[in-house]
């Protein structure tokens, strides 16, 4: 499996906002699920949103409302724009794919990409 890759993260104040971006592994990246997980130090990796291959998405509790998941099957690449960003959202954001909805909810991927740093502080 070829892993995805996640590129956007930086150093942002309390408030901002910053999108991050997602390339997704192959041709049928169309027929794929797809979900943004974080990792804060200490604590284990949670899934953040998701999204099926026709557009229908979820989010976690503490960023509905802040963060809006999106994608675009003829590029192959999806995409985490966040609002209104905490400190509390600081974390390692990594996204991955798969065939269907409950594998992205389980999260027990055999491989992972990088991950991109996000920092919200002053």
């Amino acid at each position: 499996q070829v892993p995805v890759v996640e590129s956007g993260g930086a150093l942002v104040q309390p408030g901002g906002p910053l999108r991050l971006s997602c390339k997704g592994s192959g041709s049928i990246f169309n027929l794929y699920a797809m979900g943004w997980y974080r990792q804060a130090p200490g604590k284990q990796r949670e899934l953040v949103a998701s999204i099926t291959g026709d557009g229908k998405s979820n989010y976690t509790e503490s960023v509905k409302g802040r963060f809006t998941i999106s994608r675009d099957n003829a590029i192959g690449t999806a995409w985490l724009r966040m609002n209104s960003l905490k400190p509390e959202d600081t974390a390692v954001y990594y996204c991955n794919e798969a065939k269907t909805i409950a594998a992205i909810v389980r999260g027990d991927f055999a491989s992972w990409g990088p991950g991109t740093q996000v920092t919200v502080s002053t």
